[in-house]
């Protein structure tokens, strides 16, 4: 993860090189680093994240599975249900527009792609119909009495009866009518054939257009094309089986509502159960750490409300940790009732209680021992030295006993540039000796005393053991 802030203000961040928001960036960030300090309202001081706490302490993630699932099935039916009953209730009021519409168009046939090939064979049949006049007249002038083959033939007998006068003049003149009357007599046959081809049912071009006709009246009612029709018909006939069918469907999905809403419920009652066992179990835990931040008076509670109206995703239950400072105080929301300095002690109590699930993989810390001292800072101390065993603990810290504890220690300080323009601020990690000399400045000030240095190394000689 990383974020690069420019001269003129404007940041850009970026997770494994690839340009993210700003948004998108804190989301990740809140994964992996939990930030707690007396005046920070995030992290458990959310109670949306409570419940989710709960069920990491209780082990309670697959139940808490089970009835997201549940909700989603349920939810599900409900829309199948709700929207099922709108299309229902649109088709009862068409009823009978519907039954009218689909009877004519169950009548009419439609077929897709029918249009174009009526069109088509309209065409030609008016084709067909123009050419065969054509044909026909011109079959009556190669076979009628004005025919030029009753001509040739006449004129042919005539020449042949002079041949054996005049062969020599004769003869070719012959040769030529006769394949004149051959070619007429081809002819004759050809155009014949080819009028007999064009002879066709006078009421097939009158029945395709009127097909095309009713066809394309249909398209412009209904207000869809000639080819949709079918699709159209199909439709219809689907709605007016849904309101015959209707009422069964209806009361299948009324049932299966019912059914998902049962075994929701039944899940979500055994989850709130286990979350009422998880929720002594952990107010237990964090109480037993209590007495030594000197909150032994203080009560810890995981108060948990269960009802069906709170149903959702996450069952049916509202978690808040509360606590009770004082005995005979109200008890009420942690961050609420809770000073600074308590707070900080509850929230790291509660984290001890949590140390294995539903933590960050990396906490820090943040003055959580401001107002506090002696055995009170030792103990959270040691509880931040138990915490670091699970998961790493950072933490800004002004006490010793704390300090001590740790096992890397960073100082942090501030020092001006030679020109007195700016400011740096240093961080330097310390090794033994050094780390030495500030717990004893931390014990006793500015002037360190050789009692100081003996404390320090007293401390942390405990903190090794």
């Amino acid at each position: 993860m990383r974020r690069v802030q420019k001269a003129d203000g404007k940041t850009r961040g970026f997770v494994n090189d690839t340009p993210v928001s700003a948004s998108f960036l804190r989301e990740i960030g809140q994964c992996l680093v939990e930030i707690h300090g007396q005046h920070d309202d995030r992290a458990m001081l959310d109670p949306e994240a409570h419940l989710r706490l709960l069920d990491a302490h209780g082990r309670l993630d697959g139940q808490a599975l089970l009835v997201r699932n549940a909700w989603d099935v349920w939810h599900n039916s409900e829309k199948k249900l709700s929207a099922f009953k709108a299309n229902f209730e649109e088709a009862r009021r068409e009823a009978e527009y519907l039954q009218s519409s689909s009877e004519e168009l169950q009548l009419l046939g439609p077929m897709p792609g029918e249009e174009e090939e009526l069109a088509e064979r309209r065409q030609r049949l008016m084709k067909l119909e123009q050419v065969a006049t054509e044909l026909g007249e011109a079959n009556q002038e190669l076979s009628g009495n004005a025919s030029p083959v009753t001509l040739i033939s006449n004129l042919a007998r005539r020449l042949e009866r002079k041949r054996e006068q005049v062969p020599d003049l004769v003869d070719e003149v012959l040769e030529n009518l006769d394949l004149a009357l051959n070619a007429l007599y081809t002819a004759q046959e050809v155009l014949d054939r080819s009028y007999r081809e064009t002879e066709f049912d006078p009421n097939e071009l009158s029945n395709s257009e009127e097909r095309l006709f009713a066809l394309r009246a249909a398209g412009r009612k209904y207000k869809v094309s000639v080819d949709d029709l079918a699709g159209l018909a199909v439709r219809m006939a689907d709605e007016l089986a849904l309101i015959e069918d209707g009422e069964d469907q209806l009361q299948k999905l009324e049932k299966d509502v019912e059914h998902s809403a049962s075994e929701y419920f039944r899940l979500a009652h055994t989850l709130s159960q286990a979350r009422k066992e998880a929720s002594e179990a952990l107010s237990d835990r964090v109480m037993d750490e209590l007495p030594a931040l000197k909150l032994e008076q203080a009560r810890f509670i995981v108060n948990q409300a269960s009802d069906r109206e709170f149903s959702g995703s996450n069952g049916i239950d509202r978690i808040e940790f509360w606590v009770q400072t004082n005995p005979g105080s109200h008890a009420g929301p942690l961050k609420k009732v809770a000073s600074g300095g308590e707070l900080s002690r509850f929230l790291l109590a509660l984290k001890v209680a949590l140390l294995d699930r539903g933590s960050a993989p990396t906490l820090i810390f943040d003055e959580i021992d401001s107002g506090v001292g002696g055995a009170v800072a030792d103990a959270i101390g040691h509880r931040l030295s138990r915490l670091s065993q699970k998961v790493q603990v950072l933490s800004v810290t002004h006490a010793p006993q704390v300090a001590a504890r740790a096992n890397g220690h960073y100082l942090i300080r501030k020092s001006s540039e030679q020109d007195e323009a700016s400011v740096l601020t240093r961080v330097d990690r310390m090794e033994r000796d050094s780390r030495l000399e500030e717990i004893a400045r931390m014990l006793s000030g500015a002037s360190i005393t050789d009692e100081a240095r003996a404390a320090a190394e007293k401390l942390m000689e405990q903190s090794v053991t």
